[in-house]
């Protein structure tokens, strides 16, 4: 059995965090042999759209809004891996106006070859990010696997006229962005030994950080559209916005934040596979500028994990938007806005 200090968790799978999603293009290919879902009128959100979550009507005051999201290991400290991925599983929650109510863990684990402490540590971190959400959690399920796993299904709870989608963004709305990307990059350096505990802490730092406090400042605001930036990278997010909302989005580059040495550590090919294959999933319909090379528009496609909250906020509340975030401690950037021009795609100025 390894025992609980000698390994380095990242080392146990091929790929870490929203990395291990199926891209985008392999899953279109997928879901599109299913028949139609039945229709509900209390679906309020489904498979019609790609949004964060599910939301079914209970009655006219009350929606459940559910996700599931579960991965291997992003980092080598199992506590933080749990706070990470429970706070991944539950933005999801966040994105769609809702507030977390339960949870369920979801656990693959070697628990014949790996120290059981180190598993005690991944629910320990969960179960502390879960509290500072206000959720409670109500059980789980595990089976014995080769490549540690773990997330949360999540249920919360939302007033049905409330009910934040990724498909209501409005020509003139502004985008706001309320975490720096370049996670996947900083993360496939982790597993590298590229980074120094400083740059580890930094961006553990990110993908811990609930997006609770963005929520819950934005619903004071007029905010046609939210959703998170994952593991299908900024433009991905974005252009799914884009084409729900029958708009087009411009995104201003110089504006975008991105984590410290992202771009070098890019130069120096640290790049996750699923970054390279989101912008190859939405180089079509993204119009680049000339002066943009390759590791730029890798950035920018970057598979993140427990990423921030992209807002398309009407324009005349933008700026108070973004003042109240960055005001309570939010990495918040006003990153460019909603058009009526080339709809369903992106152009990054």
């Amino acid at each position: 059995m390894e025992n609980m200090e000698n390994i380095k968790l990242t080392s146990l799978s091929s790929k870490g965090g929203c990395g291990c999603k199926i891209g985008p293009a392999d899953l279109a290919q997928v879901l599109r042999h299913l028949p139609p879902a039945p229709s509900n009128p209390d679906l309020l959100v489904g498979l019609d759209t790609s949004d964060d979550a599910g939301v079914y009507r209970l009655n006219d005051e009350l929606a459940l809004v559910q996700t599931v999201d579960f991965f291997t290991p992003i980092v080598d400290n199992p506590y933080d891996f749990g706070q990470i991925a429970a706070a991944n599983a539950i933005s999801d929650i966040y994105a769609m106006g809702g507030k977390p109510l339960t949870v369920l863990n979801i656990v693959a684990f070697p628990i014949s070859t790996l120290d059981k402490r180190i598993l005690s540590e991944i629910l320990r971190g969960a179960a502390d990010k879960v509290q500072e959400a206000g959720a409670t959690l109500v059980g789980g399920h595990s089976i014995d696997d080769k490549e540690p796993k773990f997330g949360l299904a999540v249920t919360g709870l939302v007033h049905p006229d409330r009910v934040r989608t990724n498909a209501g963004a409005l020509p003139g709305d502004r985008l706001i962005l309320t975490k720096p990307i370049g996670v996947g990059i900083m993360t496939t350096s982790i597993k590298k030994d590229q980074l120094s505990p400083e740059e580890v802490k930094r961006v553990t730092g990110v993908m811990t950080t609930l997006n609770k406090t963005s929520a819950e400042i934005m619903s004071r605001f007029t905010v046609h559209a939210c959703t998170d930036v994952t593991g299908f990278g900024l433009l991905g997010h974005s252009l799914e916005m884009a084409k729900g909302s029958g708009t087009g989005l411009v995104i201003e580059n110089d504006a975008v934040p991105v984590l410290p040495r992202a771009r070098e550590l890019a130069e120096l090919g640290f790049v996750p596979g699923g970054t390279k294959n989101n912008f190859a999933h939405v180089q079509d319909e993204v119009t680049f500028p000339d002066g943009l090379d390759q590791v730029g528009r890798w950035i920018l496609c970057d598979a993140v994990t427990s990423g921030g909250l992209l807002i398309a906020v009407a324009e005349e509340q933008a700026e108070q938007l973004e003042r109240e975030l960055t005001e309570a401690g939010v990495e918040a950037s006003l990153i460019g806005y909603v058009t009526d021009e080339h709809p369903g795609r992106i152009v990054v100025q």
